[in-house]
């Protein structure tokens, strides 16, 4: 398949914003993919590339040649490019990093050209969200969405899901396919995920009412670990590969009592009190492997869920009989929580883990299954404050004692149908410390140049925003604007595809 295809549908699903026009648009596309392509055409779709570095920036894209005429670049031409950048490194790389790129961008139309810049800075601003593109595949392949849902929570990605239901010859064989993936104890799946509710009694209401399990949000990572024998491995809420710079998380659950085990979880610091360490600590300590910031910070894992003992699965199994099995392998390793149908009691647990120092609580239905890599309505969490996980968009350059530093960041809500959409900018709750992180980060992250005094990035870094309320705006194109905004944390455990809506913030301004 030409890359010229694939660029034309990318910019027709950039200028367009109903749902079902761009699920069309990523139908027939996948449709008149070769099944060699899939898997290529599949990433670029969801924007990214399949490398995950390839050592180019904006700086690298800054004096490129000029678009050619035709198109000529075939999609896995291209994918072979950015492999071969990928794989260099050493003396003389750079070099031919460079030439590298010009060679690729100089075959490359207009159009083209536009398409490979936002793969490689990121910001390729077309709407084809993850959701939106699984809905594609199985159309186009002519199953039914949810069989293509569940195989990618599984696969825990988009791509081979995307591969065996589109190369598939008939609906059955595309089935049977889908029908493949299923857990398997070592490769991670995308983890459960939670609605926000702003009160306790509302989020007993959402479920229903009725008992419900009330578990601590403890202040931490999230992860999942999978042991097969001896053999451990423990990966992050972004199902990142952290084994090795967490030994101590690994001998806790080489000591649980079941010999195959797939457990959800947290992981955090805690001082001598037992109260949580500061969440940067937490998160910096899993960043790395130096072995100062290993040895002098120690992390405590704790489990909330069991997906999976000793061959059985229990991913479609109602939440109870999933907490009688992680209170039988886990013990003293799973976190405390409160089965109650009263409202009171659950409040009253709600303010004890608050005092404790923990994030707040996740309301669950009693009777639900583990819906992997879904926000469903069956897990309400409740923070002891107005928050939101927001999406930095740009940074302004700091005056008097912040001279010389990143400081007022642009906040940008996830907007469904494709990019973001900015609520403010604060300055405010920023340490020291923080300043000068955010300073290094975000010049990394930059996609404009640095002399500016409004510096623009790649919408990567999530931000966990306080807030006293929202007010009506027609300054922003949301209509809202954060009042009293103020960083609480950055989420570096969290992709910019798990920021909260639009739809989130304006159903909380009512």
């Amino acid at each position: 398949m030409l890359l010229a295809d694939l660029a034309a549908t990318s910019s027709a699903l950039a200028t367009t914003r109903a749902r079902l026009a761009k699920r069309a648009l990523l139908v027939d596309l996948l449709r008149r993919t070769p099944p060699e392509d899939v898997a290529v055409v599949s990433r670029y779709l969801g924007g990214e590339l399949r490398q995950r570095r390839t050592g180019l920036g904006w700086r690298s894209l800054t004096s490129l040649p000029g678009p050619a005429a035709s198109p000529t670049l075939a999609v896995a031409d291209v994918d072979a490019a950015f492999e071969r950048m990928s794989l260099l490194a050493g003396s003389g790389s750079g070099t031919a990093r460079a030439a590298e790129a010009a060679a690729l961008f100089g075959a490359a139309t207009a159009d083209e050209q536009r398409l490979l810049r936002g793969l490689v800075t990121g910001e390729l601003r077309q709407g084809s969200l993850d959701a939106l593109l699984l809905d594609a595949v199985a159309e186009a392949a002519g199953v039914p969405a949810e069989a293509v849902r569940r195989a990618a929570m599984m696969a825990g990605a988009t791509e081979p899901v995307a591969v065996a239901a589109l190369g598939a010859s008939t609906p059955s064989e595309a089935l049977s396919a889908l029908g493949a993936f299923g857990l398997v104890v070592g490769r991670p799946v995308r983890p459960m995920l939670a609605q926000s509710a702003p009160d306790v009694a509302a989020a007993l209401t959402t479920l229903g009412g009725g008992p419900v399990v009330v578990d601590t949000k403890l202040d931490g990572i999230r992860i999942q670990v999978h042991r097969s024998g001896d053999a451990v491995r423990v990966f992050t809420r972004s199902l990142d590969d952290i084994t090795e710079r967490v030994p101590e998380i690994v001998a806790v659950v080489q000591g649980l009592g079941a010999s195959d085990l797939v457990l959800d979880g947290e992981a955090l610091a805690l001082g001598a009190d037992g109260r949580p360490r500061p969440f940067q600590e937490t998160s910096s300590r899993t960043a790395t492997r130096d072995a100062d910031v290993l040895s002098a910070t120690t992390l405590t894992p704790y489990f909330f869920d069991c997906l999976h003992v000793d061959g059985e699965d229990l991913l479609d199994a109602p939440l109870l009989r999933r907490l009688d099995a992680l209170d039988r392998v886990a013990g003293a390793w799973a976190v405390e929580r409160l089965v109650t149908d009263d409202v009171s009691a659950a409040r009253d647990r709600f303010d004890a883990v608050v005092r404790a120092g923990q994030e707040g609580v996740v309301v669950k239905a009693v009777d639900a299954p583990y819906e992997a890599g879904r926000r469903g309505a069956a897990w309400v969490k409740v923070k002891p404050r107005q928050t939101l996980d927001l999406v930095v968009l740009a940074v302004e350059w700091g005056s008097g004692r912040r001279h010389g530093l990143l400081s007022n960041i642009h906040l940008g809500a996830r907007d469904p149908a494709g990019g973001f959409v900015m609520l403010g900018k604060t300055f405010k709750g920023m340490t020291d410390e923080m300043l000068r992180w955010q300073t290094s980060r975000f010049t990394e992250l930059a996609t404009s140049p640095l002399d500016g005094y409004v510096v623009h990035v790649r919408p990567e870094q999530v931000v966990e925003i306080a807030f006293d309320g929202l007010q009506r705006s027609s300054r922003y194109p949301g209509g809202v604007a954060l009042r009293f905004a103020r960083v609480l944390r950055y989420r570096d455990d969290k992709a910019a595809a798990e920021a909260d809506t639009i739809e989130t913030v304006l159903a909380l301004a009512g």
